[in-house]
């Protein structure tokens, strides 16, 4: 059973447990009053468990999960969940698919039934991926069409080159239209796998009864052995590139690669990106350029950590003629990162905002669930909330430094659409 923090500074009427059930299924299961539960299946596989032929194959099969089982129909599929008031979604990343649910209180059976079929049975009917297929295509042209979108896409291109992850998560319109019902169905049968599957189950049922629930309708899934054949990718080479694009706005990114999400220097690496960048108005960047002299709407940094690797990437959008300095005030903050160890008052000031915006993210109990089965695929437990924050909070200002002067060692990389 997970342990609750000392401070208690989020609680729960009930503690998180993990179970496996004799095929390998881990399902970690948290009971909580209310009238909804919260059900999802994680998968350990994303765009880059694909063959450099199959390239958007992950995501294609998400879409297409959806489009008929042996014994339901696409339309059956839809409202099974909607006609009781629920709601059936999915989604790719990188290296995780999720396909999860809500089920108004008395339809538990009903969505893990749902979610078994899915996982277990889809037969991805040509006439229906041919048309999902089109859907698809008009989603990438819509990323495309969007340059705070697209540039994010060829920013990883660049930082992953050489490696399964430099593709983006779509695919492109030529690949796309290569994916046939078989190897949807392959990828399937590879990965779709109880040793390769976490579910989560956030309900107010007892824990008793929601585990028999699932033992019922996944507890005979056939086991398999999965093996992922993920490559690291290659150091990254420095670049400083400039796009045509043709618009108005100038998007710039920035960046670094960085160590992953296992690595204990993350929660250093998590304050850092919130004070340089973060989604704060008084974060460095934000008061910078966009409050001190107006040179961009938007600018933000991010960190997306892997497996064995990761990026943390610097994000504005500005008039072409301001490109240039915001540039330099970007390079100059980094560089006061690597240079100065914050005073202890101002750091714990850090801490305690980070803290807080943790907790007010967490206040979405579907969010919450998600990350109860993200955290038992990635780290075999549950990492509660009260568990990151008393983490966070013991990180000092130096530790801050170290890690600003480790991954900023060889400066920022650049691209710029234009």
């Amino acid at each position: 059973m997970a342990k609750k923090s000392s401070k208690n500074i989020l609680s729960d009427h009930f503690h998180p447990e993990i179970f496996v059930l004799p095929n390998g299924l881990r399902v970690v299961c948290r009971q909580r009053e209310g009238m909804v539960s919260y059900i999802g299946v994680v998968v350990d596989a994303g765009s880059r468990d694909e063959n450099p032929e199959h390239e958007g194959l992950a995501h294609f099969v998400e879409h297409t999960i959806f489009k008929g089982t042996d014994k339901r129909r696409s339309w059956q599929i839809s409202s099974r969940m909607e006609t009781v008031g629920g709601e059936l979604n999915a989604y790719t990343s990188k290296e995780e698919t999720m396909i999860y649910t809500n089920a108004p209180k008395g339809n538990e059976e009903r969505a893990l039934e749902l979610l078994a079929d899915l996982v277990t049975n889809s037969r991805f009917p040509i006439e229906e991926i041919d048309k999902e297929r089109e859907v698809i295509i008009e989603e990438i042209y819509s990323y495309l069409d969007t340059p705070s979108d697209r540039i994010f896409d060829e920013y990883e291109e660049l930082a992953y080159k050489g490696s399964g992850l430099a593709h983006n998560i779509l695919g492109s319109p030529e690949s796309v239209r290569e994916i046939k019902s078989a190897d949807c169905r392959a990828f399937l049968d590879r990965f779709y796998r109880p040793e390769n599957m976490v579910m989560y189950c956030v309900t107010p049922l007892s824990m008793r009864e929601m585990i028999r629930k699932v033992e019922k309708f996944f507890g005979l899934i056939p086991s398999m052995d999965v093996e992922h054949h993920r490559i690291t990718p290659p150091p990254m080479e420095k670049f400083d590139e400039r796009r045509d694009n043709g618009t108005h706005q100038a998007n710039t990114i920035m960046g670094v690669r960085t160590f992953g999400r296992n690595d204990e220097l993350r929660f250093s690496l998590f304050l850092l990106n919130n004070y340089l960048g973060g989604p704060c108005l008084n974060s460095r960047l934000s008061r910078e350029i966009r409050d001190k002299r107006g040179y961009a709407y938007t600018v933000e940094s991010n960190v997306a950590l892997l497996s064995d690797t990761g990026l943390m990437s610097i994000y504005f959008g500005c008039d072409p003629s301001n490109v240039d300095k915001c540039r330099k005030i970007v390079e100059r903050e980094v560089e006061a990162l690597c240079d100065t160890t914050l005073s202890a008052k101002s750091f714990e000031r850090i801490k305690r905002q980070y803290c807080g915006q943790l907790i007010s993210s967490s206040d979405q109990i579907e969010n919450r669930a998600m990350s109860l089965g993200k955290s038992v695929m990635y780290y075999g437990k549950v990492h509660d909330i009260n568990t990151t924050i008393d983490r966070i909070m013991s990180v000092s200002a130096q530790e801050m430094r170290e890690v600003a002067e480790l991954i900023f060692a060889d400066g920022l990389s650049t691209l710029t659409l234009l």
